[in-house]
């Protein structure tokens, strides 16, 4: 292969894929990319911590999705490659086209030759008596009535006239081809691509750890000019800062902002289903640079734009409130309290010595995650369901954040504050609470209710623990450690069938009493050891299948009673009178024993040994702000604003052209007229027709 050859082939190589990059076929299948991408975006929730993906797809799946990005596909590399060859295709196509159609819609095509004129379909010929100059006068001031542009030109003896509307036409490729440049160049710009950059190329590193900010390195730091960010910040009621928090990935990069936002007062307004009706933040903004300060409201849709960033009221949370709790024991004999403090955000210690050294708090931290000085909760269900056992995700249903049917309002009731908590055992596990402040009335007895979940992909579980005459638990916690003993339990159970002895007039054979004690002491031996669910595997293996319902009953009827003398037995220990023996307070005695049976096998199920009570708070609220500089959004605009231009002159400006070759002919002038459109429509064909009767009218002279 000789040297020019081969110099020559690289260079075809080059024009072949330049060729490539510039053609309609290339960026049409870029642009078919880009949909499915988005079609994948729209349909997989973006942006959401890694555990989601996989509780939700396992694990699997999650590292194929993963691998090409779909979990943010906006971000992916491989999508912002596609929109940058998007935007060079679309560049080389403008760059080798628009010159060309800029001086096609300049020129007026003054070059045709009658021959050529011959051979369009739309043509006609018409005789005059006029002069060729004359003639075409008349015909060039009939096209510019018509709004035509018109050039004349003079070849030997013969007169062209060249007419041409529409020539916008054009202007319509030109603009949507730049549109989709522009957008594209804004939305690159808007996107995470400016970070991924400096994460590529400067040594930025997203942090994956907790840290203050102050202890950020430099590393984990973006510049305050960072030229477009998208951030979040939560600020506390009169605190202030001038650091916003960039997610990417799993991983965060800390934004420093022109200005300190300083939190006066956060507002909110509740519907009465306690969906929030309104909330805003009074705030205030101070320019470090010239030390300007000014007060601001930024509500919902009313963001607060300042410096190239704007600021939005995204969401509110809790700002460190600062509880005061007790916490019960759940396990031995004993019913033991103890005071816990703490903070919203932050985790505390539970001290063994505290709670009487019980060594089952030993190594447990709490964690507290949440406050909520209001919850609306739905009680429908719970108004008209029977008092048979429910699960215990059926005991409360919370809608807080829902909006309800009309009609419906009756059935929200605010029930007061609540908490929620992690306890956290030495070997990192932990488990998830939700415990009310007040007690709330279910099934006619108030309950309080403490709730549970192993993660936070799960409903909280809740039981009902029946509150005492001061909105407490501490009856129901005696009672659990009375049944816990079996002094107590012995006492109960003789108690028990004394009182049936009794109710028989004394007349009860001692030794059926005697086995009425033996049972009852039984049953409560058993439900002390698990539950209900330990005295269910009771009667599966002692009783026959088809007997076992009927003995069941006598079971818990026997049990109800034997816990209410095992009720009496922690009173008259924790120094409380007597439970009355008949009228409405009876009656409600009943009920309380019967929702603690309940709440006392649930106890089982229970993955803690302590309980923690909300005692008292100091509720500070805050403010969740997303904040953004997108300086692209204006380009996006623009090209919003090109490609309506562009759509519009393409479909609605049809360009036209008109010929008439004009030469002498008999007694005057021999005129050919031509005429074509890029689309030739009825309304072409009608327009046609009315341009050579026109001409044909023009006098003196004659179609031919």
């Amino acid at each position: 292969m000789s040297s020019s050859a081969s110099r020559q082939a690289p260079r075809r190589t080059a024009a072949e894929l330049l060729e490539l990059l510039a053609s309609m076929r290339f960026a049409v299948s870029l642009l078919v990319f880009i949909c499915l991408a988005s079609i994948v975006g729209t349909v997989l929730v973006q942006n959401q911590p890694s555990n989601n993906y996989v509780n939700q797809f396992g694990a699997f799946w999650y590292q194929v999705f993963e691998t090409f990005s779909l979990y943010h596909v906006y971000n992916a590399w491989w999508f912002l490659l596609i929109m940058a060859f998007l935007v060079t295709s679309t560049t080389l196509c403008l760059v080798r086209t628009a010159p060309k159609m800029v001086r096609d819609m300049r020129s007026f095509r003054q070059n045709v030759r009658e021959n050529s004129l011959r051979a369009f379909h739309h043509r006609a010929e018409f005789a005059s008596a006029q002069a060729p100059e004359a003639m075409a006068g008349a015909a060039a001031g009939l096209l510019r009535q018509k709004g035509y542009a018109v050039r004349t030109r003079t070849d030997g003896e013969a007169v062209l006239v060249a007419a041409k509307t529409g020539s916008g036409n054009r202007l319509g490729y030109i603009f949507a081809h730049t549109a989709i440049v522009v957008i594209c160049l804004g939305g690159l710009l808007d996107s995470e691509l400016p970070i991924r950059l400096q994460i590529w190329l400067a040594g930025k590193q997203p942090l994956f750890d907790n840290m203050a900010i102050a202890d950020v390195p430099p590393s984990g730091r973006l510049g305050v000019g960072n030229p477009s960010f998208r951030a979040n910040i939560l600020v506390p009621e009169g605190g202030q800062t001038r650091s916003a928090i960039v997610m990417v990935d799993d991983g965060a990069l800390v934004q420093p902002l022109p200005f300190t936002l300083g939190l006066k007062k956060f507002i909110v307004e509740y519907y009465s289903t306690g969906m929030p009706r309104l909330f805003a933040s009074e705030v205030e903004v101070t320019d470090p640079e010239t030390g300007e300060h000014f007060p601001a409201t930024i509500k919902v849709n009313e963001p607060l734009r300042y410096k190239g960033v704007t600021v939005y009221q995204s969401s509110f949370d809790d700002g460190g409130s600062t509880l005061e709790l007790t916490g019960y024991t759940l396990r031995g004999t004993q019913s033991a309290s103890f005071p816990v403090e703490g903070k919203v955000g932050e985790s505390a210690k539970l001290v063994a010595e505290a709670a009487g050294g019980n060594d089952a708090l030993k190594d447990l931290t709490v964690e507290f995650s949440g406050f909520r000085p209001i919850n609306v909760e739905n009680f429908a269900a719970a108004r008209v369901g029977a008092a048979a056992p429910k699960a215990l995700r059926e005991h409360v249903a919370s809608v807080t954040g829902s909006a309800a049917r009309p009609g419906q309002n009756e059935d929200f009731r605010n029930v007061g504050p609540s908490v929620q908590y992690k306890l956290r055992d030495a070997s990192g596990q932990a488990r998830e609470f939700h415990n009310y402040m007040l007690p709330v009335e279910v099934d006619g007895v108030p309950v309080l209710l403490t709730g549970v979940r192993d993660n936070p992909d799960q409903d909280f579980r809740y039981v009902r623990i029946p509150a005492d005459a001061e909105d407490s638990p501490r009856e129901f916690l005696a009672l659990r450690a009375a049944l816990q003993d079996p002094q107590a339990r012995a006492l109960a159970a003789r108690r028990f069938a004394m009182g049936n002895r009794q109710a028989a007039g004394g007349g009860a054979d001692e030794v059926l009493t005697g086995q009425l004690q033996a049972s009852a002491e039984r049953a409560l031996e058993t439900f002390a050891n698990g539950g209900l669910q330990s005295i269910a595997r009771f009667l599966e293996g002692s009783v026959a299948a088809g007997e076992q319902q009927r003995a069941a009953d006598v079971v818990v009827k026997l049990l109800g009673g034997a816990v209410a003398g095992l009720r009496s037995v922690a009173r008259e220990r924790a120094g409380l009178p007597p439970v009355p023996a008949s009228g409405p307070q009876a009656e409600a005695a009943h009920a309380w024993n019967q929702a603690a049976v309940a709440a006392l096998s649930d106890l089982f199920l229970y993955p803690a040994p302590v309980l923690l009570g909300l005692k008292d708070f100091h509720h500070v609220q805050a403010s969740i702000f997303q904040m953004s500089r997108t300086p692209g959004k204006n380009a996006v605009y623009l090209g919003c604003l090109l490609l309506i231009l562009g759509v519009f002159s393409m479909f609605y400006i049809r360009e036209r052209r008109v010929w008439l070759w004009i030469k002498p002919g008999g007694p005057g002038a021999q005129a050919l007229m031509a005429m074509t459109s890029q689309r030739r429509t009825m309304d072409f064909n009608q327009e046609f027709e009315q341009l050579k009767a026109d001409m044909s009218a023009l006098p003196p002279h004659h179609q031919g």
